[in-house]
């Protein structure tokens, strides 16, 4: 082991002594199989080819050196291990040499020892049987019993001297506030004032009862202070425990001073959304802590503590409830939930008791399941205000109709997708408030949705007039024009529900509300949008053609007045055409502004048949040839030809299925009043002038009633009908000849242009 320089060479002379001493260490410790601590420490990283562990392996060592080394550092390494184990012989035969001496001294010492503890055990027995000796024990009693009598004096007069000591001792620690001292010390000598109390130490013990008297004030007003720690609170309850005083009524005062510190505290749901923490929570944390200390002051008191966490969570809830039934969105709700649940949990961890959680599980329950109908019923009360502004509109609101239309139309299908939004809200929340209730939750969606669709089915029908008396009596209003709009209203509402909105909505349901249910499969699911829909098609349908009765009804009215006002055997000869024609297509142009704001118009064009251009022909040939014959012959040739157009005519569907369009319910309307006005002609005997006057009304009507109906063909028809039954039921049936009529007529229709053009000039 060669050095490079003079610096290298005291580092290298360290390593070898520290290599010494190691080596010599480990083979002179005690326990071979357990090395000397340096040695231990400096081998945990032993391995196989370390030559100075003891898990050494020649061979190994051996194999590396040679994959390691060429042969000039194989001779080195030979050289220097040589050199080494010829160190250390020296050195091992020096420390023998230096060692000799110290060897000899201890085993001389050691033969020394052997020889001197040879009597030792008999002088120890000799010296125990000395001090077992009666002579001593005699020779020493009397002085004991005179220290053990001299020493039970001490004590008695240490007593006396505390007794007499004890009212200054007790008004130190008032002073100090060292009450549990003070305790301590009045406790300590009850027993002798319960002996000598009313005797030898009447003073003594009539000063410390005034003292304590002072102390169990000052525990008192510690026990209910708020200011004070929760320990000090606790120890002073101890203490006065100690004292004998009745801290149960302590106890009850303090509950129920505790039950209206919540009560001043009440839950605001408005302060929640406009501050966090709220002054709410503020409180709860506070009253938290006070349940905490009564709970380390009064241990057995839990039970009570429970039920006045319970009733704090109920009253909560009450208030909950109360807010929920205001407009509120499903944010608000959480966010009132979410406080009353920390609360919960607060009170939870004070008081360690799981029925706090299942009481709140309870209190979230029922105001979910309330938030979920309020929203039901406030989109119910939404629509039914809606719909009832049509019976207050005024004239001046022309398009009142359209507006209730589509507000009620947007509130039904909207709002329920709001609602179901709003719900989704609360489903999506992940802070662990409603994770029990989910599947409940779903179900009262569904059965929310269901009920509501029949309490608004119920209301159209209320609303309709189906279940009172009087069709035209809500809510105190008889305009039977507003009715008729609201009922039109109601059907296409209904209509719009049916075929848009039920289909809508229960896609929604099935994408958001359809994870889970707790109801069972007997039951069936909770909402049914098949039976839904029949109810709001029939109920259309019913208000569709209630609509039609109503104004159906009022035009028959006009008609009866008409016909039962002049004799029609003594009716002059024809002027002009009669008030009744503007009145009637004066109703038909309200129905006609009516269905226009609330029905859609019929992409269909205007079925102008065959049969009505062959019916136009035939009268006017007809017409023609009735001008050139003589009054009875053209009377009765007159019906002839009718009865014989009629035979050739196509054959006419009168009344067909009403649609929800303009043009079907106006065409339907047409035709019931002009087959009521054929039943009114059928009831009248007309003399010539009579006759005239109806042939005058009912042509003038052919022209605006074209550009009403939707079936031209059928309005001819019925307009002939008419005409043919005045003339079965006319004396003279001889008609105006063509001039008169075109000359009446034009003179009408000049008269009401005039009248149009007047107020606006």
């Amino acid at each position: 082991m060669g050095s490079d320089g003079d610096d290298d060479a005291p580092l290298l002379l360290d390593a070898k002594a520290k290599r010494m001493r190691d080596l010599l260490s480990s083979f002179y410790a005690p326990n071979p199989s357990m090395p000397s601590h340096s040695h231990t420490d400096s081998s945990k990283h032993s391995s196989p080819d370390d030559i100075n562990s003891s898990s050494f392996d020649p061979n190994h060592y051996m194999n590396i050196l040679a994959n390691n080394s060429n042969l000039e550092g194989l001779l080195k390494r030979h050289v220097d291990m040589a050199a080494e184990i010829k160190n250390l012989d020296t050195d091992l035969q020096m420390l023998v040499y230096e060692n000799y001496n110290k060897f000899i001294s201890a085993t001389d010492t050691i033969k020394r020892m052997k020889s001197n503890i040879l009597g030792m055990e008999g002088n120890m027995e000799y010296l125990l049987d000395k001090s077992r000796s009666d002579s001593v024990n005699t020779s020493l009693f009397e002085k004991r019993e005179h220290i053990e009598k001299l020493h039970r004096t001490c004590n008695l007069l240490r007593k006396v001297q505390f007794i007499y000591d004890l009212p200054d001792r007790l008004g130190k620690c008032i002073k100090s506030e060292a009450y549990a001292d003070a305790v301590r010390f009045y406790t300590g000598a009850m027993p002798i004032f319960k002996a000598y109390g009313d005797s030898s130490f009447h003073d003594c013990k009539r000063a410390s009862d005034e003292a304590i008297a002072i102390i169990v004030k000052n525990l008192e007003g510690k026990l209910f202070s708020d200011s004070e720690p929760i320990q000090v609170r606790a120890e002073a309850a101890l203490l006065l425990k100690q004292l004998n005083f009745p801290v149960e009524n302590l106890k009850a005062k303090l509950l129920e001073r505790l039950e209206h510190s919540f009560k001043d505290s009440q839950l605001n749901p408005e302060e929640i959304k406009n501050a966090s923490p709220s002054a709410h929570e503020v409180a709860i944390r506070e009253f938290a802590e006070a349940i905490r200390a009564f709970r380390v002051i009064f241990p057995d008191s839990e039970t009570q503590l429970v039920e006045i966490a319970k009733d704090l969570i109920t009253r909560d809830f009450v208030i909950t409830e109360e807010y929920v039934t205001t407009r509120i969105c499903a944010t608000d709700l959480l966010g009132v939930l979410r406080v009353i649940w920390n609360e919960s949990l607060l009170m939870d961890e004070v008081l360690q008791e799981e029925a706090l959680s299942n009481h709140f599980l309870e209190g979230a329950k029922a105001a979910v399941k309330l938030y979920v109908e309020s929203s039901f019923s406030q989109l119910l009360l939404d629509i039914s205000d809606c719909l009832l502004k049509v019976l207050k509109r005024d004239e001046a609101e022309e398009y009142s109709l359209q507006v209730a239309r589509d507000a009620s139309t947007k509130l039904a299908l909207q709002g329920g997708r709001n609602i179901l939004l709003d719900v989704c809200k609360i489903l999506d929340d992940d802070s662990g408030i409603i994770d029990k209730l989910r599947e409940l939750i779903i179900d009262w969606v569904q059965e929310g949705l269901q009920d509501f669709f029949r309490k608004l089915e119920d209301q159209f029908q209320s609303f309709s007039g189906k279940n009172n008396s009087s069709a035209t009596q809500i809510h105190g209003l008889t305009e039977a024009a507003a009715f008729a709009g609201l009922v039109l209203v109601l059907a296409q509402l209904s209509a719009f529900i049916e075929q848009t909105a039920i289909p809508k909505i229960n896609d929604e349901l099935a994408v958001s509300f359809s994870a889970g249910s707790d109801r069972g499969y007997e039951y069936g699911p909770a909402f049914i949008p098949g039976d839904i829909s029949r109810k709001f098609r029939s109920a259309g349908e019913k208000f569709l053609q209630q609509y039609i009765n109503i104004r159906t009804q009022r035009i028959s009215l006009l008609q009866k007045k008409r016909f039962a006002t002049p004799k029609w055997v003594k009716h002059k000869e024809p002027r002009e055409v009669h008030m009744f024609v503007d009145l009637f297509l004066q109703e038909l142009k309200v129905i006609g502004n009516e269905v226009k704001q609330v029905l859609p118009q019929d992409t269909r064009k205007h079925r102008r048949s065959n049969a009505s251009s062959a019916s136009s022909k035939s009268n006017s040939f007809r017409e023609e040839k009735l001008l050139l014959r003589s009054n009875t012959q053209r009377a009765r040739s007159q019906l002839l030809e009718t009865h014989l157009a009629k035979l050739f005519k196509q054959k006419v569907e009168i009344f067909t299925k009403v649609e929800y369009t303009q043009e079907s319910v106006v065409t339907t309307i047409v035709k019931l009043c002009l087959k009521s006005l054929q039943e009114f002609v059928r009831l009248q005997t007309f003399n010539r002038s009579g006759f005239q006057q109806i042939q005058l009304d009912i042509q003038f009507l052919r022209s605006p009633l074209r550009e009403i109906v939707e079936d031209e063909a059928v309005m001819d028809f019925l307009l002939d009908e008419v005409i043919v039954a005045a003339t079965e039921r006319c004396l003279d049936p001889i008609p105006l000849e063509a001039p008169i009529l075109d000359k009446l007529i034009q003179a009408k229709l000049a008269k009401s242009s005039d009248q149009n053009t007047s107020p606006s000039s």
